[in-house]
């Protein structure tokens, strides 16, 4: 048998795009609902950033980048923008990967080329919070990979037992 099998995977393979459609309020939620990571309101939260971006465009702050397989299904997305405020300081509010998809190198392509876009942008300084529960270590780790350093520790921000870790990479 020649070719790719269904299960098959090649990063080479999807295409990256920035704009956002209404129909990515739905893959928004699929994929954060697929990662089994997020609790229901953080799920609308992920999608009140798509609806926000959708009404007010560049205007609302909101800045996407989508990972797409060639049918166009959304695999990954990470949504950015600058912190009102500072010079140049933006967050990362979301960066997230299909269940089905992770572990492939789609975060890291995802980080790489949002660093790249918040840089063109003005960008020296990248912020990105997580969790301090066990379920999170792999994202801790994932940004200590990427270049993040641990910048600040909430103790029991988000509930008792669940304190915020807040990373920062200084951007070129």
């Amino acid at each position: 048998m020649t070719g790719k099998r269904a299960h098959d995977f090649d990063l080479a393979d999807l295409v990256y795009r920035t704009d956002v459609y209404p129909h990515d309020i739905e893959a928004v939620r699929a994929m954060v609902e697929s990662t089994g990571f997020f609790s229901p309101d953080e799920v609308l939260i992920s999608l009140e950033l798509v609806d926000e971006r959708l009404k007010k465009g560049e205007r609302s702050g909101y800045h996407f980048i989508f990972a797409q397989e060639r049918d166009g299904r959304a695999v990954g997305y990470t949504c950015f923008g600058p912190i009102p405020g500072t010079l140049s300081g933006f967050d990362l509010y979301w960066i997230v990967v299909s269940g089905d998809r992770q572990g492939r190198g789609i975060g890291r392509e995802l980080l790489t080329r949002t660093e790249r876009a918040a840089a063109l942008a003005g960008c020296t300084r990248m912020y990105a919070e997580t969790s301090s529960r066990k379920l999170y270590e792999p994202t801790r780790k994932f940004y200590l990979a990427s270049g993040y350093r641990r910048e600040a520790f909430l103790r029991d921000f988000y509930s008792p037992g669940d304190s915020k870790i807040i990373y920062v990479k200084t951007l070129p």
